[in-house]
């Protein structure tokens, strides 16, 4: 069956606009902690219609292989014959496909959409033609459930460049052997162009607090324990508070120093929360919406980061 993508992107236009109203009828008729919370989309590429976000992940100014070609193993490592380093921030999206659509409509939506958008295709592959699935799945992506059938599997590689930015799209479809479609993308973005607040606003925030529960406050710096630096930025996190007045978090912050004593580090990071809740008061923010918390050295690491001075924002 061929489709029509003028009438799915209506459709798309039109589910987008149901959802705004029923989530304006249920704002009015419940507490916001019932809210449904709004699908984070990339300013690169549109979300496929009624698809939904399972995955979502950040990775600021690295290193990035782009894959050029179909992949291979060789001496017991996987390749392709073409690739390209990059730097710069990835931001990475799993949808779930709704399950009306196959992979096939899934990847012809989004290679109309990345020409109608002037974007120059680099590659592109359709089952077998790309290699393992199991290659893309667990050695270039880093996620099972990418893995299904290889002839099931679509990827394409855009240069998406515009306005003088370098940016790259990586996007690899695949239907599972229990049929759910998943579409995988890769956006690449020149270093500190963007933080990921800036890609997805709030609701990105939010949707990550939500499955993360935590997050470090990025552009928040202290000249000392009593006061911020000239050139921290609050501005948006006070813009966060101020939409989800019924939240409630934690302002956590972490402080390490080599051989420094654990008490006094506890009593300085406090401190500094102390500070950065009084900052956000003075701003407007109620006093209930934040509490301030100081662990000192108990929690020096982050991730696959060190980043033992810094301040989490948490949800209660």
């Amino acid at each position: 069956m061929e489709i029509n993508w003028s009438i799915l992107r209506f459709m798309r236009s039109l589910s987008l606009s149901y959802r705004i109203l029923t989530a304006v009828f249920f704002i009015t008729q419940f507490s916001v902690a019932q809210e449904s919370t709004s699908i984070p989309e990339h300013r690169l590429m549109p979300r496929f219609p009624d698809s939904e976000v399972t995955a979502l992940e950040f990775v600021e100014d690295t290193n990035y292989r782009l894959i050029l070609s179909s992949l291979q193993r060789a001496r017991g490592l996987v390749s392709s014959e073409n690739s390209e380093m990059l730097r710069g921030d990835i931001t990475k999206i799993i949808y779930e496909i709704a399950p009306e659509f196959t992979g096939q409509d899934v990847f012809e939506y989004f290679n109309n959409e990345a020409e109608e958008k002037n974007y120059r295709k680099l590659f592109s592959c359709i089952g077998r033609e790309c290699g393992s699935s199991n290659y893309w799945a667990n050695d270039i992506f880093g996620n099972r459930v990418l893995y299904g059938p290889e002839r099931n599997q679509y990827y394409s590689v855009f240069d998406a460049a515009n306005e003088g930015r370098e940016d790259f799209i990586a996007m690899y479809i695949i239907t599972r052997g229990n049929r759910r479609v998943y579409a995988y993308f890769e956006f690449i973005e020149p270093g500190g162009a963007q933080s990921r607040i800036d890609v997805f606003d709030s609701d990105a925030l939010l949707f990550e607090l939500q499955a993360q529960r935590s997050i470090v406050l990025k552009n928040i710096d202290f000249e000392n324990d009593l006061s911020l630096t000239s050139d921290s930025d609050i501005s948006f996190l006070v813009s966060f508070l101020e939409k989800n007045p019924s939240l409630k978090f934690y302002l956590v912050a972490h402080l390490y120093q080599e051989g420094g004593e654990s008490e006094e580090l506890i009593a300085r990071s406090r401190q500094r929360a102390n500070v950065l809740r009084q900052v956000l008061l003075g701003r407007g923010i109620d006093r209930e919406q934040i509490q301030a918390y100081g662990v000192g050295p108990f929690a020096p690491y982050c991730g696959a980061e060190r980043c033992a001075d810094r301040v989490e924002l948490v949800m209660q």
